[in-house]
């Protein structure tokens, strides 16, 4: 016989399953990778086939969020795991660093936790662009690079991690050792490479790094919209919303 835990945990897969079926739309961006996104039979025409309804508003699996939802509560509710953001956060402000660092070490790899990992320096940036300093987003776009050279009149060397990650024969793409070529020179490069010297390149398991301690930065250096993020027709709302409503079928 059954337990009682266990009869639970199986009514709750079948929940899930019976909600996967009612959110049958992932975008090809989403399948890449797990199947051929090029194939001729696009899931809209297959669930409608099957006499399905399309999901185009909130995801029942997913928490609500607010009415004029704020960028805390996109990390309380959207994001993935936040630690390597706030203890980045963390230790700048451990280092003593100004509070625009600090936001920018918070929000550097926002992209990754929230939306999309590639090229996350560029789509960092552009998602916090209209709501922060010019500094600020030109540093998050800028970090992608500029981890990749060391520095050492500031005591940074190439990450030994990314040895790991990427193997010791990795070369950067050209696009990157271009961009690298026009940031080394920038009025902002030292905000990006205090970026990459705060950066948090494996978690700190004796580390807890809250949320609540950054609230007031955050609420002195990020615009929030009065609509609420996402709802405020900016060039970067758009990422909002796909964040906020991510399986919305069109």
């Amino acid at each position: 016989m059954a337990t009682l835990s266990e009869r639970a945990d199986r009514l709750e897969h079948e929940l899930a399953l019976a909600l996967e079926e009612r959110v049958p739309i992932r975008s090809p961006i989403y399948r890449s990778g797990e199947r051929d996104p090029r194939a001729d039979d696009h899931e809209i025409d297959r669930a409608v086939r099957a006499g399905r309804k399309l999901l185009m508003g909130p995801d029942p699996r997913l928490p609500p969020m607010p009415d004029k939802p704020t960028l805390v509560d996109f990390f309380r509710l959207r994001f993935g795991n936040t630690q390597h953001l706030l203890q980045s956060a963390r230790l700048a402000r451990i280092n003593g660093h100004e509070e625009k660092v600090i936001l920018a070490c918070l929000l550097h790899d926002i992209s990754v936790t929230g939306f999309i990992s590639s090229d996350h320096g560029y789509w960092g940036a552009q998602m916090v662009e209209p709501y922060v300093d010019e500094e600020v987003s030109w540093a998050i776009r800028a970090h992608q690079v500029l981890r990749f050279f060391p520095d050492p009149s500031v005591g940074y060397a190439y990450p030994e991690a990314y040895i790991r990650f990427f193997g010791e024969d990795f070369e950067p793409e050209p696009y990157v050792r271009e961009a690298y070529a026009r940031m080394k020179d920038h009025r902002y490069y030292m905000t990006g490479r205090l970026i990459t010297l705060n950066d948090i390149y494996a978690f700190d398991a004796d580390v807890h790094a809250e949320l609540d301690d950054f609230v007031d930065i955050i609420g002195r250096h990020f615009r929030q919209p009065e609509e609420g993020l996402g709802l405020d027709h900016s060039p970067a709302s758009h990422i909002w919303r796909t964040i906020m409503w991510p399986t919305r079928a069109l």
